[in-house]
């Protein structure tokens, strides 16, 4: 019986039930009496039932089961219900943004309706009937995470990747590894810039030198080749993802702390105001709201700049890219929930989402004669292990292919692709499948820092690239590669995107690039 197997399987679950059916007790009876499940209603979703029994939670097929109690759902007026929490920037642009798009794509008329405080409510109708709420409740990454794990919302809008204790804590919930395939999903890219007034003479920082800035170790312009003048220090509110990524991705690395002598700012864009009108200050904001700031150029002693751009932050050439994430934990999304993450992840929405002001995810391809710097790079920081006759290999390899903005990097001290990469995999598997590359050529070309032998750095590049192209193979379980000529290369340290000087220098020289002609 399908009920049967439904009843017993509790690894589906359901997001997003409406708020008068939660906490309410039911009874879901088989037609024939046979089998019949009581607890508390924990979600409906307009086909399953999502039960807390005494055997632990439970999903029910509900066209094979009537329901009987005080927590039953209307089955004719059924609207879905979706609740967001997390990130303000997320909540108030990108979210609504594609709301709106996601609408106008499936008939849908949008209505906003104010909530408490900056909350608010987006109601999707068809025919002057609703069909969908989606909830938004405004605040930092951490309340995102919080309001997870109480229940009062179904989705995590994040500036940060999730941490280890929030794991552990969903999970211990029921909510699934959160780190999984489907659980973290990359909606947009944005990037952590640093960011000063027009008419400050700095043009340039390395990354040693803004961690140092943002721990307090440098606390006068003139060590950066400025002005005598102490540096004012400003960061977004505490708890935000972007501050929180600041420490993650910038100060930790270091193995620095926070400075207690910054100010904090409730909005990016905020913060850029500010800074752009004192000619002492210098912040961190989000790449999409900087404003009339100007944002740093990052380089190193080796002397090779790297600026925060679309085409930079997609590839992850950009040292400090910062995805924008939608957290949800594994359970069963109503339909209209479902339609919306596939509509997120498509052609149409990155349009949106380029629109809106944020990086997109769409694959580009940047020809190797448009590469005159990071060649020129290549050249001036050759070093024994890479002689004239490996560059020459290099270019002649890549010849007549373009490099797409599809790379993958690898979180530091481990092999894992890290979570825009893992959401490059995706995305690449999800072509192949379609059959976007059938005909074409892609390579597969692996890069090293240069610690180490250069021998072994070609070595080791070479393991990275067969295993990432493992990966988008097993992704793409249904694609035809017999139509795609697939290959990989290792150049190790041949192409050096950053100096070797810092751990995040060498995080982003480990990489493998997809060319493809």
């Amino acid at each position: 019986m399908a009920f049967l197997r439904a009843a017993v399987c509790a690894a589906l679950f359901i997001s997003g039930s409406a708020a008068s059916v939660r906490a309410q007790d039911v009874t879901l009876t088989a037609p024939d009496g046979a089998v019949e499940v009581s607890g508390t209603l924990l979600g409906y979703d307009g086909d399953f039932y999502r039960v807390q029994t005494q055997f632990g939670e439970l999903t029910v097929d509900g066209s094979g089961v009537a329901c009987e109690g005080p927590g039953c759902p209307s089955l004719t007026g059924y609207v879905t219900e979706l609740t967001f929490s997390g990130s303000s920037t997320m909540a108030e642009v990108l979210l609504p943004a594609l709301i709106e798009g996601f609408a106008l794509r499936n008939g849908y008329k949008t209505r906003r309706d104010a909530g408490s405080g900056a909350d608010f409510t987006y109601v999707l109708l068809r025919g002057g009937t609703v069909a969908a709420r989606f909830h938004f409740l405004i605040g930092t990454t951490d309340d995102g995470f919080a309001d997870l794990l109480s229940g009062d919302a179904g989705m995590v809008m994040a500036l940060r990747e999730i941490r280890a204790e929030e794991q552990k804590k969903a999970r211990a919930a029921g909510m699934g590894d959160m780190t999984g395939p489907g659980r973290g999903r990359v909606l947009a890219l944005d990037a952590l810039v640093p960011v000063v007034a027009p008419n400050n003479p700095v043009r340039r920082i390395s990354l040693p030198q803004l961690a140092g800035l943002f721990a307090g170790q440098i606390t006068n312009w003139q060590e950066l080749g400025g002005p005598d003048a102490p540096v004012s220090l400003h960061l977004p509110t505490d708890g935000s993802g972007l501050a929180q990524a600041v420490e993650d991705r910038l100060l930790a690395q270091a193995g620095l702390t926070l400075s207690d002598d910054i100010r904090r700012h409730g909005r990016s864009s905020a913060l850029a105001r500010r800074v752009s009108t004192d000619p002492f200050s210098i912040g961190i904001a989000s790449y999409s709201e900087t404003g009339t700031a100007r944002a740093l150029t990052l380089t190193g002693p080796c002397g090779f700049p790297l600026a925060a751009s679309r085409r930079s932050v997609k590839t992850e050439d950009y040292p400090l890219t910062s995805p924008m994430f939608l957290y949800l934990p594994a359970r069963r999304l109503p339909q209209v929930g479902r339609e919306f993450l596939a509509y997120a992840r498509g052609h149409s929405a990155q349009t949106v989402i380029r629109r809106a002001g944020f990086v997109d995810q769409q694959p580009e391809t940047i020809p190797l004669e448009s590469q005159g710097r990071r060649l020129a790079n290549a050249i001036a920081a050759a070093g024994e292990g890479t002689d004239l006759a490996e560059l020459q290999r290099m270019v002649t390899a890549l010849d007549g292919l373009d490099r797409l903005t599809t790379s993958v990097r690898f979180e530091p001290g481990s092999t894992r692709p890290d979570a825009q990469s893992r959401s490059n995999i995706q995305q690449l598997a999800r072509f192949l499948e379609g059959g976007f590359y059938d005909g074409r050529r892609l390579v597969f070309a692996g890069f090293s820092d240069g610690e180490g032998a250069a021998e072994g750095n070609r070595k080791i590049a070479l393991k990275r690239a067969e295993a990432v192209r493992d990966a988008v193979l097993k992704a793409g379980e249904t694609a035809d590669v017999s139509r795609v000529d697939i290959s990989v290369e290792a150049f190790g340290e041949a192409l050096p995107m950053a100096c070797d000087d810092s751990a995040w220098g060498r995080q982003v020289n480990r990489r493998v690039e997809i060319w493809v002609n």
